[in-house]
């Protein structure tokens, strides 16, 4: 909190010079009451920016330009910072007026002065109130990711999945597709490459999970990483032929990646659940048991030991 007061204090000094005088009062206002000066006591005056530039002028200036660095007239200031200035001529108010005239103009310019500091308050207030709600929102919704996200692929983490899971499983969702994905090798990969390798095939993989979902119109499939190697994919309200492209074209993805160190391969079982009685531990245990046959399928298949070793020569 110390180090938001802080921040805030700062802002405060440093911020007036980027308002203007129409960011501070109403011009309009401003000009009524120097005109009423000039029509009941005969005080000519001039206002500028910071600058010097003119915002408007009340009574006699010709040939007047106003330099306010060595004559600043009369200075408006926020926080320190001059926001513009009021110049008077008092060629026409008489004699018996001036010091009235002086001191009313004097009044004015404090007051404006006062007006302008309140507003310059109350617009960095409510900008730095926005400005934190903002982030307070996105800290919430970061803590809510952190909460249901796994940190290293940003798919569903194991508990996160199960809810998802049992949230399905209570609104009676069928058909789904339960989907049980494991790394090949993932093991060679961490004792040969290092942990930063081994979790780079790991997101790869989750990466091509994702992709392959939304490229198949899979918008509202379910992915959870729910073991190191191991990612489980529900894929509510889709048809066996749907679930088994989207198993072809992971599958494919992985096969197809091309990388000097990295040659991802994937072994995936799936199963229907077509019976709002049939449980989702069970079908993704069967998933899983399909899994287990197509690794020991991949595995053994001709050139898999090859690519598998491919990275040994550049490492």
């Amino acid at each position: 909190m110390n180090e938001k007061r802080t921040a805030f204090a700062q802002r405060i000094e440093q911020n007036s010079k980027n308002y203007s005088p129409k960011d501070l009062f109403d011009l309009g206002t401003a000009e009524i009451m120097l005109t009423q000066l000039r029509e009941n006591f005969g005080l000519d005056t001039l206002m500028t920016d910071r600058h010097g530039n003119i915002l408007m002028t009340i009574g006699d200036f010709d040939g007047f330009k106003p330099d306010v660095v060595n004559k600043p007239g009369n200075k408006i200031r926020v926080k320190g910072r001059t926001v513009c200035h009021i110049y008077a001529k008092y060629d026409h108010v008489v004699q018996e007026k001036f010091d009235a005239v002086h001191r009313i103009l004097d009044a004015y310019i404090k007051t404006l002065e006062n007006y302008s500091e309140k507003s310059y308050l109350a617009s960095e207030q409510a900008v730095y109130i926005e400005e934190l709600e903002q982030q307070l929102e996105r800290e919430t919704a970061q803590a809510q990711y952190s909460g249901q996200n796994d940190p290293l692929t940003g798919v569903l983490n194991r508990n996160h999945f199960i809810s998802q899971m049992k949230e399905l499983a209570e609104r009676e969702v069928v058909p789904t597709a339960a989907i049980c994905v494991n790394i090949n090798d993932w093991r060679f990969v961490d004792n040969n490459f290092g942990e930063e390798e081994s979790d780079r095939l790991i997101v790869t993989v989750a990466e091509i999970l994702k992709a392959r979902a939304e490229e198949n119109g899979l918008e509202h499939a379910v992915i959870g990483r729910v073991e190191g190697d191991v990612f489980n994919v529900l894929l509510p309200l889709t048809e066996e032929d749907e679930a088994k492209a989207y198993c072809d074209a992971i599958q494919q993805a992985c096969d197809s990646f091309e990388d000097e160190k990295l040659a991802p391969s994937i072994a995936v079982g799936c199963v229907m659940r077509t019976n709002v009685e049939e449980s989702f531990k069970n079908i993704l245990s069967d998933a899983e048991y399909a899994m287990l046959e197509n690794k020991f399928a991949i595995k053994n298949a001709p050139g898999y030991r090859e690519r598998l070793e491919k990275g040994l020569k550049n490492a």
